[in-house]
């Protein structure tokens, strides 16, 4: 299992204080049933922390106007909205809920040029809440394709995620399914498509990020 780098330094820290308490207890004089109870405790958690952190890799379809997952997750939303961001203006919303049990990375939908970037400070609402996407914490990419088509990208913080990162800038060229961002313990990530884009996932799917098309952009 390859291990995503925002969560090596933490899993070593993680294991390194399971194992000194274990090895405290065991030398200690505690009873057999709570040094066998501590240690069960801590491989489940270490290995629920692990799952968190697991980096696959994904092979991402080739296709003009194709639009990939940007994440692991469930469809919550898909419905015709305004973006007044950066679109100001009509379009269509596709968003994927990301648990706790899901990859956490973050994959560009589309191959373009990054035209926008901004982080945004806000309040830390549950991520299935109407008003996470313009109050949480988030930050908001626009891709330009080749078809100068925009694509943007939100990725939102909810009530237990509290670490957004987002490695582009504004000039940067992303590959689709090329990962550029990672979300700690879940959370949400909104994509806004063209009012024309045929969307390809229904409500409730489980979606693959980096290898499942989601939608198809018009040429």
């Amino acid at each position: 299992m390859t291990i995503h780098k925002e969560g090596r330094r933490l899993l070593l820290i993680l294991l390194l204080i399971l194992a000194a308490l274990n090895v405290s207890l065991w030398l200690g004089g505690v009873t057999d049933w709570l040094r066998w109870g501590v240690l069960v405790v801590s491989v489940v958690f270490y290995l629920l922390i692990l799952q968190f952190f697991r980096h696959p890799k994904r092979h991402t379809p080739a296709g003009e106007g194709l639009v990939i997952a940007p994440a692991d997750g469930k469809v919550v939303v898909i419905e015709e909205t305004e973006e007044p961001e950066y679109i100001k203006g009509k379009c269509r919303q596709v968003s994927i809920f990301m648990s706790p049990f899901n990859v956490h990375v973050n994959r560009s939908p589309v191959e373009g040029s990054v035209k926008y970037y901004r982080y945004h400070e806000g309040k830390y609402l549950v991520a299935w809440h109407p008003k996470s996407s313009t109050e949480n914490e988030r930050t908001t990419l626009v891709l330009e394709t080749p078809q100068k088509q925009l694509v943007l990208v939100r990725q939102i913080a909810g009530a237990l995620a509290k670490r957004i990162k987002c490695y582009v800038q504004e000039g940067d060229h992303l590959h689709a399914g090329q990962e550029f961002g990672f979300i700690k313990f879940g959370s949400r990530v909104d994509v806004f498509l063209p009012l024309d884009a045929e969307v390809l996932v229904n409500i409730g799917d489980k979606t693959k990020g980096g290898e499942q098309v989601i939608a198809r952009l018009k040429s």
